[in-house]
């Protein structure tokens, strides 16, 4: 799953238990789970199933553990070319392909199953749409076009939606609007750091935006677009009554806040603009979800 599938990698101790945990992409997906815990809350309305709520989160984890598996799994070969990801265990060769496989495809089933079973069919079949989308449709177009990132955002918004499909066994107008919020959000977030590291994409063969057009321009108009989308798009809540209180006059500032760095390093396209759109994505969405889950307005 993509939410935030480009974030900064830290290596991990090169243990055999920590290995296996780094192909999970562990600090990505907290994001992941966050996220879907958030979809939950919502959806829930202020009516939390505490079990209902773990089964989604960890049913969820796995799935996103295992689809994280089989993207290093895939990518191994230009990881191995990349300064910020040649310490993953696939490629710098501690962990077998195989075992990575085995490990991913164990991981997935596990959460898929319980999903289904222990949660509903509902948030199993979003939750297996995500792993098609990133795994199978994402990853290997990657290589092949730009156009990658706007398809891995969709797999990285879903997790959002696997909540609130959890939580009401729907999938209705809410839903695609968190997803929307999320969606919108990781293409500034990406292309930040697309433009921050664009020699290592270029030198593993990743036609990233800023690789393939690098007088930046197109890289600075989409940055501004998706920004400026996301605005009113993440104060809709407000508006439709899922969200009361403070949500909107908070929001407002987070979203001006964030628009003027995207503005900024669109102006400029420096490293270090570029450097604080990708840490202000980071402090941005975390804090709207906070808004949304405090805020909201509950049932009856």
């Amino acid at each position: 799953m993509a939410v935030s599938h480009h974030t900064l990698a830290v290596p991990f101790a090169s243990s055999r238990r920590g290995d296996y945990l780094q192909l999970t992409k562990p600090r990505l997906n907290l994001l992941v789970v966050f996220t879907t815990a958030g979809g939950y809350w919502l959806g829930a309305g202020g009516y939390v199933d505490a079990g209902l709520l773990l089964h989604t989160i960890v049913g969820t984890a796995l799935v996103a553990g295992g689809s994280a598996a089989f993207n290093q799994l895939y990518e191994r070969d230009v990881d191995a070319l990349m300064t910020r990801t040649r310490n993953r265990p696939l490629a710098d060769g501690r962990v077998s392909p195989a075992s990575a496989f085995w490990f991913g495809l164990a991981l997935c089933a596990l959460g898929l199953l319980q999903l289904a079973l222990l949660v509903n069919m509902l948030s199993a079949v979003v939750a297996f749409a995500t792993l098609v989308t990133y795994v199978l449709v994402y990853t290997p177009m990657k290589r092949v076009t730009s156009f990658s990132t706007v398809v891995g955002a969709v797999p990285g918004a879903l997790p959002a939606v696997i909540g609130w499909a959890a939580a009401t066994n729907t999938l209705s107008r809410e839903a695609w609007l968190l997803f929307a919020i999320i969606f919108l959000w990781q293409m500034p977030h990406f292309l930040a750091l697309a433009w921050m590291y664009r020699d290592e994409y270029a030198r593993a063969g990743f036609p990233v935006l800023p690789v393939t057009e690098p007088d930046g321009r197109s890289t600075a108009r989409q940055t501004l677009v998706y920004a400026a989308a996301l605005l009113p798009v993440s104060l809709t809540p407000a508006v439709t009554g899922l969200t009361g209180g403070v949500y909107f006059p908070v929001v407002l500032a987070l979203g001006v806040g964030f628009l003027w760095l995207a503005f900024t390093f669109a102006r400029t396209l420096t490293r270090p603009a570029a450097r604080d759109l990708f840490l202000g994505t980071l402090v941005y969405l975390p804090l709207v979800w906070i808004m949304l889950m405090a805020t909201r307005v509950p049932f009856g």
